[in-house]
């Protein structure tokens, strides 16, 4: 990457000649900074703009939007910070300034400063540069720690002390990993050292403000760039401690049902790396990604060696699905979409036991009428879970899944139970067979939904209606149990789709 002096022709916006124009009038100096300059350097589109003025960066704002429209000043007085949208993009205002940060806080206590003191506080070397928006040197770069170089050898190191830096805004050491990810950049040893060393100071930041740059990183092209180092420098344990459980957790190989044996990475956590990045191949979805984070979350609570076969984890999509929500509530994500991750992980291996010619109709029915109008992201996770080694196990596993997708596809055309309703509902068993609301009228629905999807009478309102006629009186002369969980109150509630999330 040749070394820039000036990106003036980058800086074809009209706003920043007129917010240099303004700062003029008010006798200051104004700078973009920071990811704006990063980004236009690497050729890649960004709309979000910090601007540093010589002065008090919340009274410039307001001379902005006085000046120049846009929406309402958001001001934060106490950092001397202030936000607008202009012109299609957000812009953050802040005065240069200096930080000097509490041992108990991540909030600054902010003094004035010189555009170098502003640099010199930013996270990386990668964003601690900037470039003039004054006539006199538009565009002109102001790079003190050589972050061109940074950017050329795709490194995230810090402008000053690691331990310093992160020891001032411990976020900062999430932010690594998500630039890492988000660039493809390798992170500066000594800035992993810092981590290591001070991995628990990351516990004064909010949950909200971690969540986020957990999410932003699980956003990337290759998400396993940035947990990968969160694992081994220790932060994940603070952040993601389920996560970082899987870590050591040996595998065993799985034989499939056509006898192939499909040897997993021999580590959970990194398989789950595996996953993921292949995941992210074919789907942006970030609930299916998080998903694919989940999928094996329980294996270490349900590990168990058995003799002739080696480490079993049986029953871990059940309970790997019941955690799933302490796991949202603790990292105060959206409950939303709850229900969507946890159908990905109760099913995902649900398709596999299906790829052989022997398998009924009425297992298909039963992947079908459980995954609703999820089960092209179900299929996109079970196949991203194929992580052989061998090239012709891998292109024998997804020709397998193909022939799936196809018998799918017929019991699908034939029985239309992608978006199923039971062909008679509870009103009509009720005024039928005489009941009022109870257990009863769940039993005969339980019933009919189960005939329909063992094929044992079509998915037809008269055919339903005709089999309620034929059984009522022998369930209802019966003792009648409490109804036990059917796969529809196991799955109750999740949504049909994630695309609109």
């Amino acid at each position: 990457m040749p070394h820039i002096e000036n990106i003036a022709n980058a800086l074809v916006l009209p706003l920043f000649r007129e917010i240099g124009a303004l700062a003029a009038k008010e006798s200051i100096r104004a700078y973009v900074v920071g990811g704006f300059v990063r980004d236009v350097i690497l050729g890649r589109e960004t709309k979000d703009i910090d601007i540093a003025v010589t002065g008090d960066g919340v009274a410039f704002a307001h001379h902005v939007h006085d000046a120049l429209g846009g929406s309402q000043v958001v001001s934060f007085d106490k950092f001397g910070t202030a936000r607008l949208q202009l012109q299609g993009v957000e812009i953050e205002f802040v005065g240069m300034r200096k930080e000097v940060y509490s041992e108990s806080s991540r909030k600054p206590v902010v003094q004035i400063g010189t555009i170098d003191d502003d640099l010199a506080r930013r996270d990386f070397t990668v964003n601690a540069m900037a470039a003039s928006l004054m006539d006199d040197d538009f565009g002109t770069l102001i790079d003190p720690f050589d972050g061109q170089a940074d950017l050329t050898r795709q490194l995230l190191r810090t402008p000053l002390d690691p331990l310093a830096t992160f020891s001032d805004d411990p976020l900062r050491m999430m932010r690594a990993f998500r630039f890492a990810a988000q660039l493809g950049f390798s992170i500066d040893t000594a800035a992993l050292e810092a981590i290591r060393s001070m991995q628990d100071r990351i516990r004064i930041v909010s949950m909200e403000r971690v969540r986020d740059e957990f999410m932003k990183t699980l956003s990337a092209p290759q998400p396993s760039i940035g947990y990968a180092p969160m694992l081994e420098t220790g932060l994940m344990k603070h952040v993601f401690p389920e996560f970082h459980t899987l870590a050591g957790v040996d595998q065993r190989s799985i034989e499939y049902p056509d006898g192939v044996k499909n040897f997993h990475h021999k580590d959970v956590f990194y398989h789950t790396l595996k996953v993921l990045d292949n995941l992210c191949g074919v789907s942006e979805n970030i609930w299916l990604r998080f998903s694919a984070i989940l999928h094996d979350i329980a294996k270490p609570k349900t590990k168990q060696f058995v003799e002739g076969s080696g480490w079993t984890f049986h029953g871990h999509p059940e309970l790997g699905a019941r955690m799933t929500r302490q796991i949202f509530q603790r990292m105060k994500l959206p409950l939303e979409p709850l229900g969507f991750v946890k159908k990905m992980v109760l099913l995902h291996l649900r398709p596999i036991a299906l790829i052989n010619e022997e398998v009924t109709d009425a297992a298909i029915r039963r992947l079908l009428f459980d995954a609703g109008e999820d089960i092209e992201e179900l299929l996109m996770l079970c196949r991203s879970d194929i992580t052989s080694k061998n090239p012709k196990l891998v292109s024998r596993y997804l020709r397998n899944y193909d022939l799936l997708v196809d018998r799918m596809r017929l019991v699908e055309d034939r029985d239309r139970l992608r978006s199923w309703q039971p062909p008679v509902d509870g009103e009509t068993i009720m005024r039928v067979c005489g009941l009022r609301p109870g257990i009863a009228v769940g039993i005969l629905k339980t019933k009919i939904e189960d005939a329909v999807l063992d094929g044992i009478i079509p998915n037809e309102h008269d055919a339903a209606l005709g089999y309620l006629l034929s059984i009522k009186d022998e369930i209802l002369a019966g003792p009648l149990e409490k109804k036990p969980h059917s796969r529809k109150s196991q799955l109750q509630g999740l949504p049909r789709t994630l695309k609109d999330s």
